[in-house]
């Protein structure tokens, strides 16, 4: 157990990288407030973090619901009347093109993905800032605010502005002792990794995770516990003076996806 347990403030703590988080902050003497729209999988993920002997609260709503946003705190602040981490982590993508992407699922995807960590990280610091004490705000962004797929339009455009939105908290909390920062994982073994289909319906998800594990050099996707020790390390005091600031974590996979990278792996004996 670590010597700065406190408050966690969790979305999308029903799966993946969510429910590996909350397991990595129960097992280090954390109190947690977990948020999700899918009941059935935050109860999974309370039944994870039952043997840690955690406080917890389970939080089931919508993030697009501005209403509920403001719960999440209150109800927080009621129980524990502080929160010292919060990870916005909640994400909603359509596998589409921006030919076909409707003005609702578009919509839906910057509510989700980037209007609610805006305002649920205004509501959380103010909270910070009226106790006196410091804090942390994680958001999880993704490797696709910069390599551009076309699959995914709506959910590219909120993780790059899920960024900048990270410099701008930062700046602003920062005097008042609160540190933002974004980290980018890469390929992730979750159920998103299990949902690219052709336009005809076939899944496709095996060849693309083979085709990005062989221009990874680690060669193999995250495991969701990975991300989640990296997320409890970046809320911890030895991040202390990291603040503003995107942290890549992808086997490598960004610095070695290029021109050169594919002729290796089309033409291996040339090189």
């Amino acid at each position: 157990m670590n010597d700065f347990a406190g408050v966690f403030l969790l979305t999308g703590a029903a799966g993946g990288i969510g429910r590996a988080t909350a397991v990595k902050f129960a097992c280090e003497g954390f109190a947690l407030a977990l948020v999700d729209l899918d009941g059935d999988g935050l109860q999974e993920t309370a039944g994870l973090i039952r043997s840690y002997n955690c406080e917890f609260l389970l939080l089931q709503g919508d993030l697009q619901d501005m209403e509920f946003i403001g719960e999440i705190v209150d109800r927080c602040l009621l129980k524990w009347g502080r929160i010292d981490v919060l990870v916005n982590n909640a994400v909603w993508r359509s596998v589409e093109t921006i030919d076909t992407i409707s003005p609702e699922n578009w919509e839906k995807a910057i509510r989700v993905n980037l209007t609610a960590p805006a305002f649920l990280s205004r509501t959380v610091a103010n909270a910070i800032v009226s106790s006196g004490k410091t804090g942390t705000i994680i958001n999880v962004s993704s490797i696709m605010a910069d390599f551009v797929g076309g699959y995914a339009p709506a959910y590219t455009v909120c993780k790059g502005a899920l960024e900048s939105l990270t410099y701008e908290l930062a700046v602003l909390y920062g005097p008042k002792g609160i540190r933002v920062v974004a980290i980018r994982p890469g390929n992730v073994t979750t159920s998103l990794s299990n949902d690219y289909t052709t336009e005809q319906g076939q899944n496709i998800s095996d060849a693309i995770e083979k085709e990005i594990n062989d221009r990874t050099p680690l060669g193999r996707a995250a495991t969701p516990e990975e991300i989640a020790d990296f997320i409890f390390l970046v809320s911890s005091p030895a991040a202390s003076y990291l603040t503003g600031t995107t942290i890549t974590v992808d086997g490598g996979l960004s610095r070695n996806f290029n021109s050169y990278t594919i002729k290796k792996q089309l033409k291996p004996d040339a090189f």
